[in-house]
């Protein structure tokens, strides 16, 4: 699989590797293993996102020695060669989507992801839908390489994301070889799977669950009660104290309700429009879905933007749903 990645990346000397806008851990985890294997390979590398790790993804950066830095026109200028993580799309890509179409002489862009559909403006693509994540295609790169170079801080960063990408291993993305995958990490990291789920998922702070709580009182059901809808406001935001980093997980709350196919989980960001994540627990395609809205991902998680106010959001995007389930 990686043949020609192997032969071509050691062409280059200074590689910048992008990690889409507002990271999850398959994308934070897949940037900085990959960041370690140029590393070791003898091949100055810089990690790039416009936005912020999240404080549950920092201890990927710090056990490896590594941090994501916001890029600058003059970083990315610097490099030789960009590689795409985790998307497959340059429209997610934050600043370097601008820059990359401005420029007259494109610098090589190499991509690493297992979304559906994409871009055909890549010059050599890893492109698999069916993995599980972006960082179980990162393991096996080093694999196919070496794998003893993954050390601790490699496996807990592969681990992570392979984890929240699946659902802790419930996703029907996974497969017999993720397991033995994950099982291969824990073995060569030397660390328990607590280790690391408790960083990611028992750091709630009070203003956290009180904002879910409020959240929690906004549970729609339509269709049937087949589709479900959560949302969360400014107002509520300001009430709490919190902002809109602190909602992540919400989406799976309605979708556990008995009978639900799939969820939506609504960010009013006002002015701004409503920011959207999709979840499904059944054939309805999320990904289909949120394409109609300008957005994309999986079939089973997805997200897109609607630009109207929530009212109108939430009619569009319900009869949109409704015909996905027919």
């Amino acid at each position: 699989m990686f043949s020609e990645f192997l032969k071509e990346i050691k062409k280059y000397t200074k590689v910048g590797v992008i990690s889409h806008i507002r990271p999850d851990g398959d994308c934070i985890g897949s940037q900085i293993a990959l960041c370690r294997w140029l590393e070791l390979n003898g091949i100055n590398c810089r990690a790039f996102n416009d936005d912020p790790v999240p404080e549950n993804l920092r201890l990927i950066e710090s056990e490896n020695g590594l941090a994501v830095e916001t890029p600058t026109v003059a970083d990315l200028a610097e490099c030789d060669l960009i590689v795409l993580v985790d998307g497959n799309a340059t429209h997610r890509f934050g600043l370097f989507d601008k820059w990359f179409k401005e420029q007259n002489e494109k610098v090589p862009l190499y991509m690493m992801d297992h979304h559906p559909d994409p871009d055909d403006i890549f010059d050599l693509m890893v492109s698999v839908p069916e993995a599980s994540s972006t960082c179980e295609l990162v393991y096996k790169l080093f694999a196919e390489d070496d794998p003893e170079m993954i050390d601790s801080g490699i496996a807990k960063a592969l681990y992570t994301g392979i984890i929240t990408d699946t659902g802790s291993l419930q996703f029907d993305s996974v497969t017999p070889e993720t397991v033995e995958i994950t099982a291969d990490l824990l073995r060569r990291g030397d660390f328990k799977p607590n280790e690391v789920i408790e960083i990611l998922y028992s750091n709630r702070s009070l203003a956290q669950l009180k904002l879910l709580s409020r959240a929690l009182e906004t549970i729609q059901l339509f269709a049937n009660n087949q589709i479900a809808l959560i949302c969360v406001t400014g107002e509520m935001l300001k009430e709490t104290g919190t902002g809109f980093d602190d909602c992540d997980g919400f989406v799976s709350y309605p979708l556990e309700i008995s009978g639900v196919q799939a969820a939506v989980f609504m960010k009013d960001h006002g002015e701004d429009g409503i920011r959207m994540s999709l979840r499904s627990r059944s054939d309805i395609d999320v990904n289909r879905w949120a394409r109609v809205f300008g957005g994309g991902g999986h079939k089973k998680a997805a997200g897109a933007w609607h630009q109207g106010q929530l009212e109108k959001a939430i009619e569009d995007v319900i009869e949109e749903g409704s015909k996905q389930l027919s």
